[in-house]
């Protein structure tokens, strides 16, 4: 059961792990690579090379819930968007965790740092800022910059850092991101687009206490976890989606 499921319109969850040197891209390596994922995962056959150069292997969108793999020079991630369970999302995400190294020659020594993401995202047809602005509220000190009533806010999205330990390698950023250009606002025609609440555990790789991965990724889980459910969604994720839902 995925308990974050009905907050929003799509839930995922992602991992990156960023390399020091560049990972190998050379075309056996990485077909050799996406064949070993797909032998695991047979209905992942969306194969693509985009045009930034990264390399994607995913399940068909359509499906609604869909697993995701990209290769990029400096860093490999994993994401599963709707998973039907949390458990689900964190075997597809230890499996790979576990496999890519051997298949990519990764060791410890070029990993930068691990990053788990949850993102929740609500599409939303109109004024993505005036949303969140409502959710959340304005700082007062911007509020003399909204006199005349004719300056309308262009783009707000609240985001905090903080360190999770003394030595502020394990770090915790909340950020939420908007969608609505200028134009949208100056003409009202605003298209549906996500506005997106992205909640990021990231363990930078020096001096850290893990043998493994896996180990770590589920170490940043629970954490991720405890903050979702005492800070995250009762102060961001439900006030956003009850104003959503109110302007809809």
């Amino acid at each position: 059961m995925n308990p974050y499921a009905a907050l929003s319109t799509d839930f995922a969850v992602y991992t990156y792990l960023n390399t020091k040197m560049e990972l190998p891209t050379q075309r056996e390596t990485v077909l050799s690579f996406f064949d070993a994922l797909q032998k695991t995962y047979p209905t992942m056959s969306e194969f693509d090379r985009r045009e930034q150069g990264e390399y994607v292997l995913e399940e068909d969108r359509e499906l609604g819930s869909y697993r995701m793999v990209t290769l990029e020079p400096h860093r490999f991630s994993s994401g599963y968007i709707n998973p039907p369970s949390l458990d689900e999302a964190d075997q597809f995400h230890e499996r790979l965790l576990e496999i890519t190294p051997y298949h990519l020659d990764l060791s410890a020594l070029n990993c930068e740092e691990l990053a788990v993401l949850y993102s929740f995202d609500f599409l939303y047809r109109g004024n993505h800022d005036e949303a969140v602005a409502e959710a959340f509220g304005r700082p007062s000190i911007f509020e003399g910059l909204l006199q005349p009533a004719a300056n309308r806010v262009l783009k707000y999205e609240p985001s905090i850092m903080i360190a999770l330990d003394d030595s502020c390698r394990l770090q915790c950023r909340v950020s939420i991101e908007t969608r609505t250009s200028a134009y949208q606002i100056r003409t009202g025609q605003f298209v549906e687009a996500p506005i997106s609440v992205y909640v990021t555990i990231r363990q930078f790789w020096t001096k850290q206490p893990f043998k493994t991965f896996a180990e770590s990724y589920y170490r940043q889980c629970k954490i991720g976890m405890e903050l979702l459910d005492q800070h995250i969604v009762p102060q961001i994720v439900q006030p956003l989606a009850q104003v959503i839902a109110a302007r809809s």
